[in-house]
């Protein structure tokens, strides 16, 4: 935990014979260690949560390291498990704030949303949150949609939108197992995929020319083979091992898939304003570039996260 120390002062007194004198500092020193850890004791520690992902860990270590340069005591409880799993300890107080993803959090406490852009997806969210529980500001640079790829030899407009008129002469591929994080789940490839890209830009797929992956990396390497000419990732490639590679991203303008911003899930109440304010400059300072880099650090290269936190909260003034 990181924290301050109590101090107290020393006062002057009659010279008393020296085993008294002994005996009272004994005393003094005795009642100096209770008032310390009485203060200690008395304040109150914010438990940052983190699910079992390297993301979430990441995050968990950047509000954890923000909030104790507010002078907060703070401690990091990670592995918490799955998203059930840390919602069930902020209600349970076992933890005091966590981040989610805006899309994929929406989706688990209302299933029928039909939010999808930015601020729809915020608004429903406020509205679903459970008694108890609350968020704070969306780091409105950070977008970790589901991302539809090809590559420049496929010679595919970069949109969506204007992809839609060749869309059932493509091979497609889809990532329909775990994603590049274990907390987003799983892509349907007609409800996630084919009905949301016909629906939002008439882009109709070829059911014959869809073939479903089992993991984003897979899918990338198909796409960079030429065995496909799109594939479907959970994530943005730049999380991917050894980022985006040859693969490049089509800008999906009219929210096809679910906007999916980092945010903290946190309990109300527990934080003070100052601290609010400081998770809310970690969200203007964040964006999925600085985000995937640290994820493929801690991932891939075993680096600390408490040091990669305390790097970037260094780098940002934070």
């Amino acid at each position: 935990m990181i924290g301050g120390r109590v101090r107290g002062g020393r006062g002057r007194g009659v010279a008393q014979p020296k085993s008294r004198w002994l005996g009272s500092l004994v005393v003094l020193a005795l009642a100096a260690g209770a008032v310390s850890c009485g203060s200690d004791s008395e304040t109150p520690v914010i438990t940052v949560g983190a699910g079992d992902s390297y993301q979430s860990m990441v995050m968990a270590e950047i509000y954890a390291g923000a909030l104790a340069r507010t002078g907060a005591k703070t401690v990091v409880k990670d592995k918490l498990g799955l998203r059930a799993d840390y919602l069930a300890a902020l209600d349970a107080a076992d933890a005091t704030l966590v981040s989610d993803d805006t899309g994929d959090l929406l989706h688990s406490l209302d299933s029928a949303s039909t939010a999808y852009k930015p601020d729809a997806v915020l608004k429903a969210l406020y509205a679903a949150m459970p008694e108890g529980l609350t968020i704070s500001d969306p780091a409105d640079g950070t977008d970790l949609r589901s991302t539809v790829v090809t590559t420049a030899a496929a010679g595919l407009p970069a949109n969506l939108k204007e992809l839609a008129a060749r869309c059932s002469e493509l091979t497609v591929g889809i990532n329909t197992a775990a994603g590049a994080d274990p907390l987003r789940p799983p892509l349907n490839p007609r409800v996630d995929v084919a009905d949301r890209l016909r629906e939002v830009y008439g882009c109709r797929l070829d059911p014959t020319r869809i073939a479903e992956y089992r993991s984003d990396s897979d899918v990338q390497a198909a796409v960079e083979s030429g065995v496909i000419q799109l594939g479907v990732l959970s994530m943005p490639a730049a999380f991917l091992k050894g980022g985006a590679g040859a693969t490049i991203p089509l800008a999906d303008p009219d929210y096809a898939f679910r906007s999916q911003q980092v945010i903290p899930v946190l309990r109300k109440g527990v934080l003070t304003e100052d601290q609010i304010k400081k998770l809310n400059y970690v969200a203007g300072e964040l964006d999925t570039a600085a985000l995937a880099e640290l994820v493929r650090r801690a991932r891939d290269d075993l680096s600390n996260p408490a040091a990669l936190a305390r790097e970037w909260l260094d780098a940002h003034a934070l």
